[in-house]
């Protein structure tokens, strides 16, 4: 592998792995870079394996490569598409998401990846990003040490943006950030025959006794829930992260502080009757992050901007969710959209202010916090990542700075895979 490259992918999860092969499906030569050893991010590492959404209001918004990849995976699996026809989003919206085998879904990633020519490089991170005037010289950690690669075009799929950052493009990190949830399979035991009643006065005991936090076993933070084990441990905790959550001594904390919560969990519920059998199948090898930073685009998506479903000149894909703010207060804070809106996403949402190289794909996007408590979840992502992929390559095509690039160059490679506009 020598250093030059058309495009560079930093961060191969959710969103890097749509838009590794959005470039290398355009013809570009694509280095896809991502600090674990498997694709998939989220959904794979991370155990938050059912995405959505693809659908609304009983038609299909966002399909191209996550779709394929997602359908295709559903498919190995024998696991059952939901019924997109009998459409109810006002309250059961979470139907609609794909239900995936994690194992499956990331070897299909590495095969799509390696059919469209991308070169991978796993175990690696990025140590300084420089731009310059046609090229991005990047510094990368591999486990043989330090190497310098160049690309013509970067964009960062690292969900914390830390590509942008390093670029020297400014990011926003909150104040205050939603919970993450780590994810593992519960088994051993049958919910319909546990005594709700007395379980719950378990946990209030358990609560004050300082031996468990009711975010270990739900969302509800001020009281008693059952629903880590309604749902048999799939995304049903929330951990709470020590600030900042983008740097490696914050989000190795979280790492901790998640494992301490399961481990309290499964400390209490082995002694309650009806679990004696209980067993952990499977453990999520990260936390799930629901948010940690933000690019600072060339414009902004807020949360009117999102729940009115504004029209954009430069909008690149479609979005849809609704404001989803797992918030410390209360366990959810949620604003449904109103039947037919379908919000876009513009592409100066992922081009960094000032930047003419470097873009930004998935949960790191230019949105407000509210908007971004939609736009974080997984099809977007992927619709976001192929968009960005679109738009290197395009730019690459016509010579250009990435908003220089004229829409219909953009949105022809998109169309040209699949995605909807």
């Amino acid at each position: 592998m020598d250093g030059s490259f058309d495009i560079i992918v930093v961060g191969g999860g959710t969103a890097g792995v749509v838009a590794a092969i959005q470039c290398g499906r355009a013809g570009m030569r694509t280095l896809l870079v991502e600090k674990n050893g498997l694709p998939g991010g989220t959904m794979t590492a991370g155990g938050i394996a059912f995405p959505g959404l693809f659908h609304a209001w009983g038609h299909q918004i966002i399909a191209g490569i996550g779709w394929e990849l997602v359908t295709e995976a559903a498919a190995e699996s024998g696991l059952p598409l939901p019924d997109f026809s009998s459409w109810n989003a006002a309250s059961r919206f979470w139907r609609y998401q794909v239900q995936l085998n994690p194992v499956v879904y990331s070897a299909l990633c590495d095969e799509k990846l390696l059919d469209s020519g991308v070169e991978i490089l796993y175990h690696t991170m990025i140590a300084e990003v420089k731009p310059e005037d046609d090229t991005v010289e990047l510094r990368l950690c591999t486990l043989e040490g330090l190497r310098t690669v160049r690309a013509r075009r970067v964009i960062d799929c690292t969900g914390d943006a830390s590509v942008c950052a390093l670029a020297g493009y400014e990011v926003i990190h909150p104040t205050e950030c939603q919970p993450a949830t780590m994810s593992c399979k519960l088994a051993g035991y049958d919910f319909s025959q546990l005594d709700e009643t007395r379980l719950c006065a378990a946990i209030d005991r358990a609560v004050a006794a300082g031996e468990l936090r009711y975010t270990d076993l739900g969302w509800n933070k001020n009281g008693a829930s059952l629903q880590f084990l309604s749902k048999h441990g799939d995304n049903a905790n929330h951990i709470f992260p020590p600030l900042p959550t983008h740097t490696s001594e914050g989000r190795s904390r979280l790492e901790i502080e998640a494992r301490g919560s399961l481990l309290r969990a499964w400390r209490f519920l082995r002694k309650q009757p009806g679990m004696e059998n209980l067993s952990i199948s499977f453990g999520a090898f990260e936390c799930g992050i629901r948010e940690s930073a933000v690019i600072r685009g060339e414009t902004t998506v807020t949360a009117e901007d999102y729940c009115s479903g504004k029209r954009y000149p430069d909008a690149v894909c479609n979005s849809f969710y609704p404001i989803d703010l797992h918030a410390s207060a209360q366990s959810i804070v949620q604003r449904h959209l109103e039947e037919g809106t379908v919000p876009q996403v513009p592409l100066r949402a992922l081009v960094p202010s000032g930047s003419k190289l470097v873009l930004a794909a998935g949960r790191c996007i230019s949105s407000d916090r509210l908007a971004n408590s939609a736009l974080r979840v997984q099809a977007t992502s992927m619709a976001t990542a192929q968009a960005a992929g679109a738009a290197a390559a395009a730019s690459i095509r016509n010579g250009t700075a990435v908003l220089m690039t004229p829409m219909e160059n953009i949105r022809q490679i998109l169309q040209e895979h699949g995605a909807i506009l």
